[in-house]
């Protein structure tokens, strides 16, 4: 529907009653695919992230992992140095608002926007300073690009936690494009 050339790294997910996540395949009738009853919960999401977001050939493909990986960090599953944070958070500002102007832009500006599930005044004063000093001149698809080049090199980029039933309170079993692994969610987004 999308005519997207680049259609491998997405896909449809539904959670079922038991809270389980899924993967529509699109080779299957989606009837037999979502027995339970509805109302049923479907996604657009990235499926397969890219190892080189900047080798994607088009753009909306970039626009669409960019979203991704912006609502991965929104929900705490992209942890990164508060300093990376920062830098994601002001390129994401660059991409949405353009840049900084004093007369649009008044003290706390930062603060309308949600960036991470909780995060401090000192970070957004922080993520200001950077949108202010250092992305000025810079498009919407070059913050983006910049964000999407940052998040790669992160640990937990591309990483899609499964919770473990074991003794730890929030022990993920994650598969990723480098493989798999354990990892411990039970710290804030932001590590440092």
């Amino acid at each position: 529907h999308l005519n997207l050339l680049e259609k491998d790294y997405f896909g449809i997910r539904f959670v079922d009653p038991d809270k389980q996540r899924h993967w529509l395949e699109f080779t299957k009738s989606v009837v037999k695919q979502m027995r339970a009853q509805p109302p049923f919960t479907m996604c657009f999401r990235v499926k397969f992230y890219p190892t080189d977001p900047a080798a994607l050939k088009e753009e909306i493909t970039r626009y669409l992992v960019f979203l991704q990986i912006k609502r991965d960090l929104y929900h705490g599953r992209l942890l990164c140095k508060t300093s990376d944070a920062a830098l994601l958070a002001a390129y994401i500002l660059q991409a949405e608002i353009g840049d900084y102007d004093p007369g649009k832009h008044p003290e706390g500006y930062s603060s309308k926007f949600q960036f991470f599930p909780k995060h401090s005044e000192k970070l957004e004063r922080k993520i200001a300073e950077i949108h202010k000093s250092e992305l000025s001149g810079q498009t919407p698809a070059t913050s983006e690009l910049n964000f999407l080049r940052k998040a790669q090199t992160l640990e937990t980029y591309g990483v899609d936690p499964h919770p473990c039933k074991v003794s730890a309170p929030a022990l993920c079993f994650a598969l990723c494009g480098a493989g798999f692994g354990l990892f411990g969610f039970t710290c804030s987004p932001l590590v440092d």
